[in-house]
């Protein structure tokens, strides 16, 4: 029969002795953790340049097809410049910008809580035809919870070269599909801009979509159809000062 000081002092030691290799296993594993999303968000942006990419190749691809990260702020201007050279111009690389941290940032800024101004990333990447794709990330809401995407621009910063879209944890089978690339290829080629140059973005719609600026909404998805249709348009109106200052169109 053990007395009860006896049952807590061991009862305390394996509480630390657990804990400590927890954070143990935490500290060793964080690089681990950092590369994988690091992997991650490469392939995002890759994908949605259309330059298919896996976790062995990504790092890889991305390095030989990324020709300048640029940190933006509100006004369009460009902050920082970063290539595989390193930093041209500022100190704030694109790459490591959060962008639910900046959209925050933005929120503070707008209703004056913060003098500070937030930075957006864009990512500009060599696209299989040797032209340039600008791609703008972007994150929204869905029904279950966030849903973000990459928007990746063709060199008359109008039309869409292609998207990639994922979420947190939307249903499978239907606002998961999202996700998908069926999905994804609707918007290949769409405008953001209509042909008076006003900012329209791109709508997912129940029903026959048609034309430049719709894509056909996800059937039993509605909700999360919606969240993405308004985090086009938000995350764009962000980037649009950057996007007028170089649109050709």
């Amino acid at each position: 029969m053990f007395s009860n000081s006896y049952i807590f002092r061991f009862a305390s030691i394996m509480v630390i002795l657990v804990a400590t290799l927890l954070s143990a296993a935490a500290l060793l594993l964080k690089p681990m953790q950092d590369r994988n999303i690091s992997i991650e968000k490469m392939q995002d942006i890759l994908t949605a340049s259309n330059i298919p990419a896996n976790a062995d190749n990504a790092i890889d691809l991305y390095n030989e097809n990324m020709v300048q990260e640029l940190a933006v702020n509100l006004s369009g201007e460009v902050k920082a410049v970063y290539t595989s050279s390193g930093f041209e111009e500022g100190n704030v690389r694109a790459f490591d910008i959060k962008v639910n941290e900046a959209l925050k940032q933005i929120a503070d800024f707008r209703t004056g809580k913060s003098t500070t101004e937030p930075l957006l990333p864009v990512f500009i990447i060599k696209s299989p035809n040797d032209s340039k794709t600008y791609v703008f990330p972007i994150r929204g809401v869905g029904l279950w919870g966030p849903v973000w995407g990459n928007v990746a621009l063709k060199e008359d910063l109008v039309t869409i070269a292609g998207v990639k879209f994922d979420h947190k944890g939307e249903t499978p089978g239907l606002g998961a599909e999202i996700s998908t690339d069926d999905f994804a290829n609707q918007f290949i080629g769409k405008r953001i801009f209509d042909s008076q140059g006003n900012f329209v973005s791109v709508k997912v719609i129940k029903g026959d979509a048609s034309g430049d600026h719709e894509v056909d909404a996800i059937s039993g998805g509605t909700i999360t159809s919606d969240g993405v249709s308004e985090m086009l348009y938000s995350g764009l109106e962000n980037y649009l000062p950057f996007i007028k200052s170089l649109k050709v169109l």
